[in-house]
């Protein structure tokens, strides 16, 4: 087998769970192949290249195998090799989110008491709207 469909290919890569989650990235235009936008139905060859967003990561592959069937996780990792540059930016990402603040942090009070929110009906009065006229 020397060709495949992109959308089988990620999912027997282990890239998507199933064939149709795969099918909707590729329509968001979240793959590419060879820096061109991909179609479902697009072929792809041992050596080419596919650029991947999962979440804020890009990822770039290169093409080592062709399956399409679906099978362990470390027979699906032979299938690709990802390339020096993307793993640098994977390492990023992570330690970006290691050291990012916890969104609940900003919280001060958290949800407003039924005393606090008979307060804050009191201050805005008859008013729908923030501004002053």
């Amino acid at each position: 087998m020397e060709k495949l469909r992109i959308d089988k290919w990620l999912w027997a890569a282990r890239f998507y769970k199933t064939r149709s989650l795969a099918v909707e990235e590729i329509d968001k235009g979240r793959v590419r192949v060879n820096d061109v936008e991909a179609k479902p139905a697009r072929e792809i060859k041992v050596g080419d290249t596919v650029m991947l967003r999962q979440g804020p990561v890009i990822r770039t592959l290169v093409v080592r195998g062709i399956s399409n069937q679906r099978g362990a996780a470390p027979v699906a990792q032979l299938l690709y090799e990802e390339t020096a540059d993307s793993l640098a930016l994977k390492a990023l990402a992570v330690e970006q989110r290691r050291l990012g603040l916890e969104p609940a942090s900003s919280l001060e009070h958290g949800r407003p008491t039924k005393r606090d929110r008979r307060d804050i009906d009191k201050a805005w009065g008859d008013r729908w709207s923030a501004s002053t006229d």
